[in-house]
């Protein structure tokens, strides 16, 4: 029977983020990506999450999907089997950060939602696949379908989470921490502390990606996630 992956999506992201990865495991996992865009905390996120799916699964992250994970570790860590987090941090915002966020916040409550536009795409992008227009155009069209009243909530979760570090050791599940070698907004140094605070983790940089690494570099992606997957799992 094919494991069950829940699969947690970043900000203004959707099922499109993971879906190259849900049908290149199939038959070897059944992926079933958790929506959320309904919530205004992570732990509301996190619930929601856990009601997608019966018994236990493998947890898999990115972003502010990360965030999720670490919430739901705290919340049910019976239920889960491995766990991945892919280009996050166990970080709270700076108060730099938290500025910002805010300004986001309240510039787009403004002014009709643009979402991801071609200026914030060197931010989430490696340098080397800015200019692929249809990559581009499908990380704009994963916001707009978000949407700005789930963005607002998203950012108000975001901005009210913890700091997870203490936490991270506490986690007993099989491990693996991957970020894009090239990704600005959580970098390698990130996913590099992570690993270093959960026992017996495993740590990959993904070449050639940056924030976004299951749409930049899918095959490399479903591998990774394919050997994570084949290893042991934890709990019984």
């Amino acid at each position: 029977m094919a494991e069950p992956v829940l699969f947690l999506p970043g900000l203004l992201c959707d099922d499109r983020l993971w879906r190259d990865q849900v049908a290149g495991l199939a038959g070897l996992a059944h992926g079933v990506v958790a929506d959320l865009t309904q919530d205004d905390s992570l732990d509301a996120m996190a619930g929601r999450a856990l009601a997608a799916v019966p018994g236990r699964f493998a947890l898999c992250g990115l972003s502010m999907g990360g965030y999720v994970a670490m919430a739901l570790m705290r919340l049910a860590p019976e239920r889960v089997t491995r766990l991945c987090l892919m280009d996050t941090s166990a970080r709270a915002d700076t108060p730099e950060q938290a500025r910002r966020r805010r300004l986001l916040m309240s510039t787009s409550a403004g002014h009709r939602f643009r979402g991801v536009t071609p200026r914030l795409l060197p931010s989430l992008l490696h340098p080397d696949r800015v200019g692929d227009a249809v990559l581009g155009d499908e990380v704009a069209a994963m916001a707009e379908r978000v949407g700005h009243d789930a963005f607002l909530r998203q950012q108000t979760a975001i901005l009210n989470r913890s700091d997870s570090r203490a936490h991270l050791p506490a986690i007993g599940v099989p491990t693996l921490v991957a970020v894009g070698e090239g990704d600005q907004l959580t970098p390698p140094e990130r996913a590099a502390e992570i690993a270093a605070l959960i026992p017996g983790a495993s740590l990959e940089r993904i070449e050639g990606a940056g924030h976004l690494p299951p749409m930049e570099t899918p095959e490399r992606v479903t591998a990774m996630l394919r050997a994570w997957l084949a290893g042991p799992s934890g709990g019984a």
